[in-house]
């Protein structure tokens, strides 16, 4: 009795999954001989314009693209004489390199360029040998590539404005309240002699480039546990069974507040408003001094 062959993937499932690999919109499609620069030979390839981008596939079912090319920044398209029969040949002028296609026949040729010089001009060409209900499609992707690049635009604003705002907050407040420059052994009486205060301390780690955090646990039986947080890059890790990554140490403290629903607080010596000295705290005469550099 032989095998049953694996089902073969729905047209629609594999649209889903090259949609969300991607994440950009399907204009244009079909088979392309292609040929970059570091290509012996044309390649064969189920090609995908997307936005402005062309993902190349090994065949119509795949749903993984073997490799892409960024023509948003296109300088020219050329146009190439064929000895081939029914053959449409023709050149991507980029920056950086010359990419050679190679359609099936002259009609998809007309079609590809039409698409490709309509999402890199922002314009439909006049110089395309289309027919009507084609130059219509043209029209309708240039609409939806203007409005996408408008979309793009204004979230990337956003992400930058929100950049800024963190920035600002961490000139302004370098480091979190909880902060102090003590020892394993010192937070952890600071936590035990004054629990009134709070039950979460930030402190440099042992190795003087990452940090720790100390809490202390409100159960049956006072608990004190240590989290190391690695500094990596412009981001904080957190070691835990899985390690979470936060942009700044206010993320870091907000993450534990946040996931034990307030019952970790941060510990907070506050200030005497008439003196401007920070208060003595029971069982412990030196002041606690907060160290204003991140390390």
């Amino acid at each position: 009795m032989m095998a049953k062959k694996p089902p073969k993937p729905a047209p629609r499932r594999i649209f889903q999954e090259r949609l969300k690999i991607t994440a950009l919109p399907l204009y244009f499609e079909g088979f392309l001989l292609v040929k970059r620069s570091g290509y012996r030979e044309y390649e064969y390839y189920w090609t995908e314009l997307r936005g402005t981008t062309l993902f190349f596939y090994t065949d119509k079912k795949s749903t993984i693209y073997v490799d892409k090319l960024d023509i948003v920044d296109l300088t020219c398209l050329t146009e190439q004489n064929s000895t081939e029969k029914n053959c449409a040949k023709f050149t991507l002028v980029l920056p950086k390199e010359e990419v050679q296609l190679k359609t099936e026949n002259t009609e998809s040729g007309e079609e590809w360029r039409g698409f490709i010089l309509t999402v890199t001009e922002l314009s439909v060409p006049q110089n395309v040998s289309l027919l009507p209900g084609q130059v219509i499609k043209l029209h309708e992707v240039l609409e939806r590539e203007k409005k996408r690049r408008i979309e793009t635009e204004q979230s990337t604003s956003v992400e930058k404005e929100k950049e800024s705002m963190e920035d600002y907050v961490d000139v302004l407040n370098p480091m979190p309240a909880c902060f102090y420059t003590v020892s394993r052994k010192e937070a952890t009486e600071m936590l035990q002699k004054n629990p009134s205060l709070g039950n979460m301390i930030l402190r440099p780690g042992s190795d003087s480039r990452n940090y720790s955090i100390t809490i202390r646990q409100e159960t049956d039986i006072p608990r004190i546990k240590h989290y190391k947080v690695m500094s990596v890059g412009q981001n904080y890790t957190i070691e835990l069974e899985k390690p979470v990554t936060l942009p700044n140490l206010f993320s870091v403290i907000d993450y534990f507040v946040k996931e034990t629903r307030g019952n970790l607080r941060p510990f907070i010596c506050s200030t005497d408003e008439n003196t401007g000295q920070e208060p003595r705290m029971e069982g412990r005469s030196e002041k606690l001094k907060k160290n204003p550099h991140i390390a």
